[in-house]
């Protein structure tokens, strides 16, 4: 089965060094597909990549059956890619609201908009609360929880999730978490990168590991847990 994004044998260079060399790997539609690697290890390259951020040089990129690897990144997002970045990045002089709405501005119905804003604050109901505050003086948690539901109002098929615990307490990196299986559970497909190894794991159908810009292992969560190599690397 063709996964939603196909990532094929791709590489990337930076001032003409390959920090990726020759990744391949499949996102099936409707799972939560994690990708595991230490810092330096090319993840955050590879999300630029999807995104049109940083083009491959070489390989393919395809989403949703379109070719996707030499696109614009405004396009890539309106064919159905949402992402979170590392650090979550919300406008700080911008309320909760208007950051909201900074993530459907491709929606021109005011009745779809709506509809989208009810369900992320269906999902997260401190952020119904706190809408008219601004996002830069909200703590890391609800920073965390206003990136993921303005990734949600662009309605994605697939949502790229970078490195989501970074920086928030063990509490809030377990609520994190939790919300992005919910996440999935409505339907949205996650590519999620991460350092944290066990929270990963736990919510993800399947994964990959990265390590100097190359595929070490693959697989569903439990051969990934009892991968030799991945055992090393993470379970000391």
């Amino acid at each position: 089965m063709a996964g939603i994004l196909e990532i094929e044998n791709v590489y990337t260079a930076y001032d003409k060094a390959d920090v990726l060399q020759g990744v391949s790997l499949s996102v099936n539609a409707g799972n939560i597909t994690c990708l595991l690697g230490s810092n330096g290890s090319g993840k955050t390259t590879l999300v630029r990549s999807v995104l049109g951020l940083t083009p491959a040089r070489a390989g393919r990129i395809v989403f949703d059956g379109s070719d996707i690897t030499h696109l614009p990144t405004h396009k890539i997002i309106a064919a159905g890619i949402a992402c979170i970045p590392e650090g979550r990045k919300v406008f700080p002089k911008m309320t909760v609201l208007e950051n909201l709405h900074v993530g459907a501005y491709q929606e021109k119905s005011k009745a779809v908009i709506r509809r989208r804003l009810a369900q992320v604050y269906e999902i997260f109901p401190r952020l119904k609360e706190r809408t008219d505050q601004l996002g830069g003086t909200m703590s890391g948690g609800e920073q965390a929880m206003l990136s993921i539901g303005r990734g949600l109002m662009a309605a994605p098929q697939l949502m790229l999730i970078d490195e989501p615990s970074l920086g928030l307490s063990p509490l809030f990196v377990k609520e994190t978490f939790s919300v992005i299986q919910r996440i999935n559970e409505l339907g949205v497909t996650v590519l999620l990168v991460e350092q944290n190894v066990h929270q990963t794991l736990a919510v993800a159908h399947r994964g990959y590991v990265l390590m100097q810009g190359k595929v070490v292992a693959h697989g569903d969560t439990e051969q990934l847990r009892t991968n030799p190599e991945v055992q090393q690397a993470y379970f000391g």
